[in-house]
């Protein structure tokens, strides 16, 4: 199950990529409270990934989410899903899995954001009607996610470990 090839896209913080190329390998590193949302279309070969920072934008947030939508759950996982289709990726078809939401440095549940993440993105995929294929979410520990564009296999990373989810 190890990944055999190096990735060569790399998802930052509040960020996003897509891709329809067999040969690329999206990463995104450092999946503490922000969630990572991966999707893919097996026949069309067609696969994406957001990392979010935040749950929603508020009102005073509303510049952050025009110049950067990546940033928040409720818009960077719709701009992630609609992007997803005008590349030719089908609803029917879509796997959508999703990792993060980890409560770290936040022992004491004050902040609550990873737990905030994924309420509002399971919020979006119900109102949606979007399942969700597979997840790893919360606890205390950090995760890389990896998306093999070739296979569709999304991986987990973390504490030396990987496994597929």
């Amino acid at each position: 199950m190890i990944m055999k090839n190096k990735p060569n896209v790399t998802v930052g913080i509040s960020d996003m990529a897509l891709s329809s190329k067999p040969d690329d390998i999206i990463i995104t590193y450092s999946l503490g409270s922000c969630l990572g949302v991966t999707v893919f279309d097996p026949e069309a070969g067609i696969g994406g990934m957001v990392h979010c920072q935040l749950p929603n934008c508020t009102t005073e947030d509303k510049a952050k989410a025009i110049s950067n939508p990546s940033m928040f759950v409720d818009t960077g996982v719709s701009l992630l899903f609609q992007k997803f289709f005008e590349l030719g990726g089908n609803r029917s078809r879509m796997i959508v899995k999703a990792a993060g939401c980890a409560a770290i440095l936040d022992q004491n549940g004050f902040f609550r954001i990873g737990e905030r993440n994924f309420t509002l993105f399971r919020k979006l995929l119900w109102k949606n009607n979007i399942l969700l294929k597979g997840s790893e979410t919360g606890g205390d520990i950090s995760r890389t996610l990896v998306l093999e564009m070739s296979t569709g296999r999304t991986l987990i990373r973390s504490k030396g470990e990987e496994r597929e989810i």
